[in-house]
């Protein structure tokens, strides 16, 4: 054997022998390990690195691997006695060569390695002749365990529309073989199902979006994932993980009016503030995403007003002025839905907002008689003769059909007997004269009543005034009485 080959030879056991093996030979080797190594000749252990496969079993022992000292001739002199970890009953030894075999079934998930040691006696002297060594047996591992998804079932939400290949989660399976050996720990992730929306990184188990996908088809999709060991090599374990994905909304959906046209109808006796009708609009969306506000674009009369019922996202659409079925009896508005929080990625799509057109037509209704003057003011002389005339008011039924219209004189009897109206053309007269020293006015109250509906009754004031003319005559507010002497002079006071 030349110089390279020899040195070849030892730079090869150093790697493989454990560490503990530098101090392995005996007290008489130099200090100079890596030099004499290559000239070594004196006496040593000489060993390969020791491994045992787990789950063995076998009725006789399995044969591990055989301790040596170069001392040994081969002549039955020395005896090989091994201790330590499972030692005697774990692992033994032939004390005759040195071999080294396992007794039971090893399980390297609960433990990894044994560590021993090792000492070779002279039968004849009793003594060592190597140093007592420690050394290392390792379990080698095989594939018997399954992956394991120790956090699912999983649950992920995604925004709908993510473009492709956005990351939705990621899911992790553990297996108990030993991952730095062999590919009995290596995990290959794949889908089983779930094509063609999703995908998974193979070696990391990300999942990701395969295509872009609208919530307002469908919200939820069930993903099942495996994960095979033996990076997916036949005899492979595999266990599987369910993924349930939600997709979250965006605003990707404009509202639409259920109608293009709408119809509705308000009476004249409404009073402002009635509500006349309801117009809706729909929203694909959820959330604040399909919020919407309501307002009139076309309106020229100002009669309407709409407003925004946050809750039940309608269109309420109120009477903001009276309506008279005689002056007009339809208005057409232009109702207008926009949506409150825009997503401007999606404007370029269309605005997002819609118009309807609401048509009102004004219902008639059975108004009491309308009277020309809310409130008349009318004079006449004291002292005029019964029946003079005072004044004349005027009403009439503002409805198609103008009701012919009876008038009558309401509150205090003593008014009655004052004065009087003639119940068809509204002339009131006197019915006894009027004094202005008594009452310079007088108010009575006018009702005018359809004679077609008498429940249809207007009201109106009437102020009369009593104008003075001169009837009396001066009088002294006293009596005077007074004396004067008979020989009063003449001018005297």
């Amino acid at each position: 054997m030349n110089f390279s080959t020899l040195l070849s030879l030892v730079l090869m056991l150093v790697q493989l022998w454990p560490c503990s093996l530098s101090t392995q030979n005996h007290s008489a080797q130099s200090t100079d390990q890596s030099f004499t190594a290559v000239r070594r000749v004196k006496r040593g252990w000489v060993w390969e690195p020791l491994f045992a496969t787990e789950e063995q079993t076998s009725m006789v022992p399995v044969y591990v691997g055989q301790l040596k000292s170069d001392l040994d001739k081969q002549d039955g002199n020395l005896k090989y006695i091994l201790t330590g970890e499972g030692a005697g009953s774990t692992f033994i030894i032939d004390e005759n060569n040195g071999k080294i075999y396992v007794t039971q079934k090893l399980d390297r998930e609960k433990k990894s390695f044994y560590t021993l040691r090792a000492q070779a006696i002279s039968r004849s002297t009793q003594l060592p002749v190597e140093p007592e060594s420690e050394f290392i047996i390792k379990v080698r591992d095989i594939n018997d365990h399954e992956p394991q998804f120790l956090d699912g079932p999983y649950v992920a939400t995604v925004p709908e529309m993510s473009p492709e290949g956005t990351s939705v989660t990621q899911v992790t399976a553990t297996d108990g073989d030993d991952p730095s050996y062999g590919n009995s720990a290596r995990l290959l992730y794949s889908l089983i199902q779930g094509q063609p929306y999703f995908s998974v990184e193979p070696k990391t188990g990300v999942i990701r979006m395969a295509s872009q996908m609208d919530r307002e088809t469908k919200d939820q999709y069930l993903v099942i994932i495996q994960a095979k060991d033996m990076v997916g090599q036949a005899g492979a374990f595999s266990a599987t993980a369910t993924v349930t994905i939600n997709l979250s909304d965006i605003n990707d959906n404009p509202p639409k009016f259920q109608q293009r046209l709408y119809h509705m109808s308000v009476s004249e006796e409404a009073p402002v503030g009635t509500t006349v009708g309801k117009v809706f609009a729909e929203d694909s969306d959820i959330g604040e995403n399909a919020a919407m506000n309501y307002s009139i674009e076309e309106d020229s009369s100002g009669v309407f007003d709409i407003i925004t019922n946050n809750e039940t996202q309608e269109g309420i659409i109120l009477l903001k002025k009276t309506v008279d079925y005689e002056s007009k009896r339809r208005y057409s508005i232009r109702a207008k839905v926009v949506n409150r929080y825009i997503d401007y990625r999606f404007l370029k799509e269309g605005p997002f907002e819609d118009k309807t057109v609401v048509k009102i037509s004004v219902e008639d209704a059975d108004e009491p008689p309308v009277f020309t003057l809310e409130n008349y003011v009318m004079e006449i002389a004291e002292g005029a003769m019964i029946g003079s005339l005072v004044g004349v008011v005027t009403a009439r039924d503002p409805d198609d059909d103008d009701s012919p219209v009876r008038y009558s004189i309401v509150h205090g009897m003593h008014l009655k007997r004052l004065f009087s109206i003639n119940e068809h053309n509204g002339t009131i007269i006197t019915t006894r004269p009027l004094d202005r020293e008594i009452a310079s006015w007088h108010n009575i109250t006018v009702t005018a009543t359809e004679t077609r509906n008498p429940e249809k009754i207007s009201e109106a004031n009437v102020y009369i005034q009593v104008l003075d003319v001169n009837d009396h005559a001066p009088e002294f507010s006293k009596y005077y009485e007074t004396f004067v002497c008979e020989n009063a002079v003449s001018g005297q006071v």
